[in-house]
């Protein structure tokens, strides 16, 4: 037996993760994400809140998840978001929406 979640779905069963702390913009992201992965591998998946809780973090800025890995240079001074973004995006996948960021942890 099989059920087909269409986006609202998804984001409303990430929401529903107590330990996850998705916010309404990110879930709808991140649901979004999913279904073009799966679209663009042709690959079915079986929903997982638990995995994609555990693979995936939600931050408000690029900023704040590159300060999480310390990846910014400090001596620099390079500390801009657009540098925060594209320092993530040399090293995990991003997925920008609109009031932060979500990225697949590393």
């Amino acid at each position: 037996m099989k059920h087909t979640l269409c986006t609202n779905e998804i984001a409303s069963d990430l929401l529903s993760d107590e330990y996850a702390g998705w916010s309404r913009n990110g879930a709808e992201a991140l649901a979004e994400w999913l279904e073009q992965l799966e679209e663009d591998t042709g690959t079915e998946m079986e929903f997982d809140r638990v995995a994609i809780r555990c693979d995936f973090s939600e931050y408000p800025s690029a900023l704040a998840a590159v300060a999480e890995y310390d990846g910014l240079d400090n001596k620099t001074g390079n500390h801009c978001e657009e540098a925060a973004l594209e320092w993530l995006n040399d090293h995990t996948l991003t997925i920008p929406f609109d009031g932060g960021v979500i990225i697949q942890c590393f």
